[in-house]
């Protein structure tokens, strides 16, 4: 799960933010998401509208979309979300409900994902079902 957290002091950050979910409602998220991050340098409305393009979005649709700022409001919400748990900062990860912050090397996230692979197979519960049956019932942590 994707959480958008454009942080203030970025300018083009929203905009960058609600390109991406205007490419979403596409069916292109992840497409948009690396151009963007792949450029994060070139965020102005012209750059965004030459990755939509590169990503095969339909124009005229992500236009109306994106000068309409049509995602605001849930983009915000996912920020709010975000204050809530604690992720003032980006990156900002949750694995199982356990909270990781900033830029880590790969090994951190191995430690933490072996972690909780453990306790799963060691819950007995049904496969798939240890995050909702275990983490969020239980009230650890719900996202």
């Amino acid at each position: 799960m994707f959480k958008h957290n454009p942080l203030g002091f970025h300018q083009r950050a929203m905009p960058a933010a609600n390109a991406s979910m205007c490419a979403n409602e596409q069916g292109k998220f992840w497409e948009m998401h690396d151009e963007i991050f792949a450029n994060n340098r070139a965020l102005e409305d012209a750059n965004l509208e030459s990755y939509a393009q590169k990503v095969g979005l339909d124009m005229g649709r992500f236009k109306a979309c994106y000068s309409a700022n049509k995602f605001k409001a849930d983009i915000e919400a996912d920020q709010r979300t975000s204050m809530t748990l604690g992720a003032r900062g980006t990156p900002a990860f949750f694995i199982n409900g356990r909270f990781l912050s900033g830029a880590q090397p790969l090994p951190a996230f191995t430690r933490i994902i072996d972690e909780e692979l453990d306790k799963a197979k060691k819950s007995g519960g049904a496969k798939g079902s240890y995050y909702e049956e275990t983490v969020v019932k239980k009230g650890e942590k719900s996202l």
